[in-house]
């Protein structure tokens, strides 16, 4: 999707006219359905000025394509602008210019980062050069026009407020700033040279249309990088129905593709707790994209795309992974049959609306269904964990059915978490009264399940656990997220104990779980559902209770700051029996989550005294609960 596009001469013409802002905002709200902030249209003003007085040059020809603001297909990237045109010996070429209104920047300590002053204070980004790179890199990969037809893509940016580039061209950057030089304010004459010698003539065939229009399919190179970085991780090797499930996935795959009027594709794979529903989702997008078949993996967490995506890539750099791994509202405004595979994993986590607002898109998984050939939905419906997560078999097949597509149903049964025990996951749900099962004790069940009566002694256990950077703590969402606005406060303060911790996204972000600097901060279930580790510290918040031998939730005592059940008490004046009963379930949910991390152990500390001696209980052998 393309904001603006013109010949040369046009723009300039609308830029004379300062109607270039004016057209923008209005096509940004046709095409994208939300408006723009006031701050952007400063910096469209402002940045498109100065790339028409780089343009006025009569060197340049009249009809040098000009695209501003264009979307990289199933992606969040704009590309600021990019020019069209020939080299002399007649190639056709784009120029993308990331465009920056910085005064300054320095090094962060962060790889391939800056920090500069944005959004009110100062932040880390990606350099402009790495920015650009990643950009020429998706085009290249993944647009089939581009790399069939033998285009030249070359990225740079354009820093038109920026005198001093001494820490912007520090060596470490040297590897992208060859790649995509940047330009000063000082250095228009530079710009020029460089624009001029890739845009000797103008663009002759529509060529921004055409990679506009052009397939989403992978290239050759990509898929044989991609393929690879799966055989590099022995924990994504496939075990018994695992196996089962990825092939059944593939041949729908290919079944799907095999013909333009061949019927869409849905299976369905039911799964709980460590049966390895995200080692087969992997498997199967890295193993799609192998064979040219445009595959991504969807999750509405942000926590699981970070996370695997850190792992798989290794070596390989951000951008070689990032259109591999979309959020689940991506796509409500994608057009049909854009994607030939979308994988979905956490697929319970899906909701009606999406957008920061939850006001675009009408549903995602009709959205996901219609926007693909082949659809596959992980999906385990008792880990839904808000009010707005509609994730069930029954709501996939009503749109599979609607959108005529064939459905096909599968489970993962075996459990590869919790010591292999499926036993475990059994008494977690008998102890939160779940549902009733031929566990109540943990008796012969190999797992290290521990009660403790200071969160500081289970602090101390879970930081001797962490050997091997896979023990972490986490915490059912019962404590404001103050320390996001105030560095130095604590988040999670305990009543007559000395602990105190601030929640993970204070520092580490969704990649906490793996970040080896975290182990002091706490999780919560945004951040670690999908995930797992050797051993996980839970947390238990006053919003878990037991009286007279009932578990009791109480979802009054959930943080003010916790989405996830945000509107319970509105619902609770029309509603409140149905109400009480999802936000029980979800609370219940949440900790049948979290307890369920951990592969090796799990170690509990409840806030509820009741809650702790009940737990303490089902540890016994001679109990008949």
């Amino acid at each position: 999707m393309i904001i603006y596009q013109n010949p040369k001469l046009q723009f300039l013409k609308d830029v004379d006219d300062n109607r270039v802002d004016e057209i923008l905002l209005k096509s940004f709200e046709r095409n994208l359905g939300h408006r723009v902030g006031k701050s952007e249209v400063s910096a469209f003003r402002n940045s498109l000025d100065s790339i028409g007085k780089i343009l006025r040059d009569n060197v340049f020809e009249d009809d040098i394509g000009v695209s501003i603001e264009y979307v990289i297909p199933q992606t969040s990237k704009r590309i600021d602008v990019i020019l069209t045109g020939q080299t002399v010996e007649g190639r056709e070429t784009a120029v993308i210019v990331e465009l920056k209104q910085w005064q300054q920047a320095q090094r962060s300590p962060k790889a391939d980062m800056v920090t500069t002053f944005l959004g009110g204070g100062l932040r880390d980004t990606p350099h402009p050069s790495y920015q650009a790179w990643s950009y020429t890199y998706l085009l290249e990969q993944f647009n089939e026009v581009v790399y069939s037809e033998d285009i030249g893509i070359h990225p740079c940016a354009y820093l038109h407020n920026c005198t001093d580039g001494t820490e912007l061209r520090d060596p470490a950057f040297n590897e992208y700033l060859l790649k995509a030089p940047i330009f000063l304010r000082t250095e228009v004459p530079e710009l020029k040279a460089f624009l001029r010698e890739r845009l000797a003539r103008g663009d002759k065939r529509g060529l921004m249309y055409r990679i506009e229009k052009g397939r989403l399919r992978p290239s050759k190179m990509l898929a044989d990088a991609v393929v690879g970085m799966v055989q590099e991780r022995p924990e994504f090797a496939l075990i018994d129905e695992q196996k089962d499930v990825y092939e059944t996935g593939m041949l729908l795959a290919r079944r799907a593709v095999s013909a333009k009027d061949a019927p869409k594709q849905v299976l369905i794979v039911r799964g709980g707790p460590g049966t390895g529903k995200s080692v087969v989702a992997l498997n199967l997008v890295t193993r799609l994209l192998g064979e040219r078949i445009s595959a991504q993996y969807v999750s509405r967490n942000q926590a699981p795309r970070d996370v695997y995506g850190e792992k798989l890539r290794g070596t390989h750099t951000r951008a070689k992974v990032s259109l591999l791994f979309r959020g689940s509202g991506s796509y409500h405004a994608a057009p049909p049959g854009v994607m030939d595979c979308l994988i979905v994993d956490e697929a319970h986590r899906l909701t009606e609306k999406s957008g920061l607002y939850g006001t675009d898109g009408v549903n995602q998984i009709m959205e996901v269904i219609r926007s693909a050939r082949c659809s596959v939905f992980f999906i385990d419906e008792n880990q839904r964990v808000t009010l707005r997560d509609i994730g069930a078999v029954a709501e996939i097949r009503k749109w599979a059915d609607s959108l005529k597509a064939e459905v096909t149903e599968m489970e993962l049964q075996s459990q590869f978490r919790c010591g292999g025990s499926d036993g475990y996951l059994a008494w977690i749900d008998h102890m939160l009264q779940v549902r009733e099962t031929a566990n109540p004790t943990l008796e012969d069940i190999n797992y290290d399940f521990r009660v403790f009566d200071c969160p500081d002694e289970m602090r101390r256990a879970i930081e001797e656990k962490n050997t091997g950077n896979s023990a972490r703590l986490v915490a059912g969402y019962c404590w404001n997220w103050v320390s996001k606005n105030d560095p130095l406060a604590w988040d999670i303060e305990i009543e007559g104990t000395s602990f105190r911790a601030r929640w993970n996204l204070s520092e580490h972000g969704m990649k906490w779980i793996i970040e080896p600097e975290s182990i002091r901060d706490v999780g919560c279930i945004h951040t670690c559902q999908g995930l797992e580790l050797d051993y996980v510290g839970v947390i238990i918040g006053p919003d878990l209770t037991v009286r007279d031998g009932v578990v009791v939730p109480n979802v009054s005592a959930r943080a003010r700051t916790d989405k996830s059940v945000f509107g319970w008490k509105k619902r609770s004046t029309t509603d409140p029996i149905g109400t009480r009963a999802i936000t029980d379930s979800i609370i219940k949910n949440t900790y049948r989550t979290l307890m369920s991390r951990g592969m090796k152990g799990c170690y509990v500390y409840a806030s509820d005294p009741e809650l702790s001696a009940w737990l303490k209980r089902g540890q016994a052998s001679d109990l008949n609960i």
